[in-house]
Order: structure tokens, then C-alpha cells, then sequence
């Protein structure tokens, strides 16, 4: 075991929990009710407010912001939580804001996941494990983000909206619907382009799987019939691929947003 280590300008408030080997750098201020795993490093000049717990291992860099209120104006001061997994990367200047009474009190982010320079998580957002949100990318309240999702720089993402696993969203995007899984998105207003290929490719997926998919996606997004009526189809040519099945379970779940399509070809 090995004892926290705290620089002498910074401040840890009573009743914080520091795990084993933890490190605190130069100014930085962590809150009374903060729980760091072991391992945790805040490098310098890192706030780290409210009920907020991070996981083993997770470094955060200077001037990030991690857990204060929520942004949100219906805000009452209500004893929500936001919650970081472990071995995450968390840049310069990140904010997380905790969970509000009106989106189950809770903000959650996986494992193994990165936040790069200036990024945002909102209120009562859900982030799986093995995410990268680059640098400038907003995650409005509520929205969710699946395992190994990637969205890059500048993107923004609309308060309820869904990112499936696998997904990309492409940087300077703005995303007002739900993206598939495996689905990748571009543009303002972001439009669905295409499967994720490079990134299934590097995740180890096979040429077979991937074949399904871009059949299964050709399918779901052809001109002919309505969107309920493909997806019928194509959940009966490929009821024994989970991967294809993930995607309609997806879609059919629904949320407050409608989903992300390809533009209409002219």
C-alpha cells in the first residue's frame, strides 16, 4: 500500500476518501464528499466537486471542472451523482456536470475512456466504456453514448439523443437524432453516411461480419417501403446475427429523438 500524496498548495476537504497511491498535484481543490480510487492522479489545478466518485488509475489533466451543478436551470440543488470509471484519460479544461432530479440523478462514464481538451458531459448523460470524445466536443443533458463510440472535435450532440455503440460522429457534426450503432454521421445537421468501417476494421471485427452489416444496412436504409417495414425484413434474414439484431433493438427502443438518416438522394 501506499499513502495518498498531496502537494502542499492543494486542498482536500474533510471527508474525502483518497485511495491508495493516489496523487494530487499543485492547485487543486477536491470536495468533501469526493471519492478518488487508487491510483487517480489529478495532475494540477483540477476541481473536483459534489458527490463525485472516479475510478482506479483515471488521470485528470489542469483546469478541468468535474462535478460541479449541473447546467441546467431546473436545477434545485438536489443530491445527485456523477460517476467516472477507471483508467480514463480526462484533458485539459473538461467539465462533468452530476445528475439532476428530472434524468434519474445520476451522470455516468465507463471504463477506459477519453476526454480530450475542452470537451463537455452534461447532466444525467450515460457513457460506456472505451469512448473517445475528442477535443471541443458538447454532450448535451441526457444523452447517451454505447461502448467504443467516437466523436470527434467540435462535434455537438442534442440534449436525448443516442449514440450507438461502435458509432462515429464526424467532427464539426451536429447530431440531432440518434445514430446507429456502427452507423457513422457527418455534416450540420449531421446525416448518417455509412458504417463505421476503419473503426470495426481496427476493433478486430471479420470481413464477414462486416459484409453482414453493409448488407443489413443497404436494407434498412433503401428507398422502398417504410422504415418499419425494412426493418421487419431485415430482422428475418439476419434473426441469427446479434450484431445486425443490435441494430434493430436499437432503433426499436426509440427515445424523445428521432433517428439519423442518409440525405435523400436527388
Amino acid at each position: 500500500m501506499s499513502q495518498p500524496r498531496v502537494h502542499p498548495t492543494s486542498i482536500v476537504e474533510d471527508g474525502a476518501s483518497l485511495g491508495d497511491g493516489v496523487s494530487i498535484g499543485p492547485l487543486c481543490h477536491v470536495g468533501s464528499e469526493v471519492a478518488l480510487g487508487a491510483g487517480v492522479e489529478l495532475i494540477s489545478h483540477v476541481v473536483v466537486a459534489g458527490r463525485t466518485t472516479i475510478g482506479a488509475r483515471t488521470r485528470i489533466f489542469p483546469f478541468a471542472s468535474i462535478g460541479h451543478q449541473p447546467q441546467d436551470l431546473k436545477y434545485k440543488g438536489e443530491r445527485s451523482t456523477l460517476v467516472i470509471g477507471s483508467d480514463c484519460v480526462i484533458r485539459e479544461g473538461v467539465t462533468m456536470n452530476p445528475g439532476t432530479d428530472g434524468g434519474g440523478m445520476e451522470t455516468v462514464v465507463g471504463d477506459r475512456c477519453a476526454f480530450l481538451a475542452n470537451s463537455h458531459v452534461g447532466h444525467d448523460c450515460r457513457v460506456g466504456s472505451n469512448v473517445i470524445v475528442s477535443n471541443n466536443v458538447m454532450l448535451a443533458g441526457h444523452v447517451t453514448v454505447g461502448d467504443f463510440a467516437g466523436i470527434m472535435g467540435g462535434a455537438a450532440v442534442h440534449q436525448f439523443a443516442r449514440v450507438g455503440a461502435h458509432a462515429f460522429l464526424g467532427g464539426m457534426s451536429g447530431l440531432e437524432n440518434d445514430l446507429i450503432p456502427y452507423g457513422m454521421a457527418l455534416g450540420n445537421r449531421a446525416h448518417l453516411s455509412g458504417l463505421n468501417i476503419i473503426g470495426l476494421q481496427r476493433r478486430g471485427f471479420s470481413r464477414e461480419q462486416i459484409h453482414s452489416l453493409r448488407r443489413a444496412y443497404r436494407l434498412l436504409f433503401a428507398d422502398e417501403g417504410t422504415l418499419a417495414e425494412r426493418m421487419e425484413d431485415v430482422e428475418k434474414e439476419f434473426q441469427d446475427n446479434p450484431i445486425v439484431r443490435e441494430i434493430i433493438a436499437f432503433i426499436r427502443a426509440g427515445s424523445k429523438r428521432g433517428i439519423c438518416m442518409p440525405h435523400a438522394e436527388t
